[in-house]
């Protein structure tokens, strides 16, 4: 039997996020600043004679027709004719509905999996286009590092890379939906929005403490009034030595910065006997396989 075709489904953060409107088409205008983490989910895609098969290790995922990882093979199988199956084992270490991208993340490693295995000789570029089928962070877990993400988020351009970094994750043990956040996000109730131009500079000058002054979420406006939780893990981390700490995404996820891993490692034991949820230590990624 031929060993499965492997790829890492790496999580992201949102260094900066704002949400300048609504668009006809129901979803939001926004404006990003994506980045890449060595945390990852690992999909496994091995040859079925027929049909769309999904396992994975995590208790509550649904591996039918709605998971993402099932979508992204249907899409391409339809959109391709083909008609070979697929065994997609998804070994689970992005939690649930975290604002971590981990769906979107199993989507795009289904994309460059099945681009090999089913030998479509896809572009990136294409591959990219059918991502944004799927989910509007499919595009940037394709490409992976340091992005400026506008449009519904599937708009991608290239920043300069964030100088190497070491991350603490905490989730606390809620899950937040993401259609709910943008549905009640109110402009008005905005004091601060992110430094875009500001950011973008202090990467051209691989400037990490210019980075992390200008951290920014408008959608914490809506997930922090009702999950106070949230603001507590962000001071825990303020005041262990995070260099700063924000929500990723529509949350719960927060993350904070730390100069270095010993730092980061001492912020995550602090947490983890606080008893907040989810911990973990990882880091900053340049580019997708970087890191598994």
């Amino acid at each position: 039997m031929e060993q499965p075709i492997v790829v890492a489904a790496h999580a992201k953060i949102n260094l900066a996020l704002d949400v300048l409107g609504k668009r006809e088409d129901g979803y939001h205008e926004v404006a990003m600043v994506m980045q890449s983490v060595g945390l990852a989910d690992r999909v496994a895609l091995s040859e079925r004679p027929e049909g769309i098969r999904v396992s994975t290790d995590l208790a509550g995922l649904d591996c039918g027709p709605a998971n993402l990882a099932y979508r992204a093979a249907e899409l391409l199988q339809k959109q391709f004719a083909i008609r070979r199956g697929v065994e997609i084992v998804l070994a689970k270490h992005i939690p649930l509905a975290a604002g971590l991208a981990g769906g979107s993340a199993d989507a795009a490693a289904v994309l460059q999996g099945l681009n090999r295995l089913w030998e479509l000789e896809l572009p990136e570029d294409e591959l990219v286009e059918l991502g944004a089928l799927l989910g509007s962070d499919v595009p940037f877990c394709l490409e992976g590092g340091t992005m400026l993400a506008t449009g519904r988020g599937e708009s991608l351009a290239p920043l300069p890379a964030l100088p190497h970094a070491w991350l603490v994750l905490a989730k606390p043990p809620v899950a937040v939906s993401t259609a709910w956040v943008y549905g009640q996000f109110r402009p008005e109730a905005v004091a601060v929005r992110p430094d875009l131009e500001g950011m973008a500079e202090s990467l051209r000058r691989g400037d990490l403490p210019g980075v992390a002054g200008r951290l920014c979420n408008v959608l914490e406006t809506v997930t922090i009034p009702v999950y106070p939780e949230i603001a507590a893990i962000k001071q825990l981390m303020l005041k262990h030595g995070a260099m700063a700490s924000l929500m990723s995404g529509s949350g719960p996820t927060v993350f904070g910065l730390a100069a270095t891993r010993e730092k980061a490692e001492e912020i995550a034991a602090v947490l983890e006997h606080s008893g907040v949820g989810w911990v973990a230590v990882t880091e900053t990624i340049r580019e997708l396989g970087e890191k598994s």
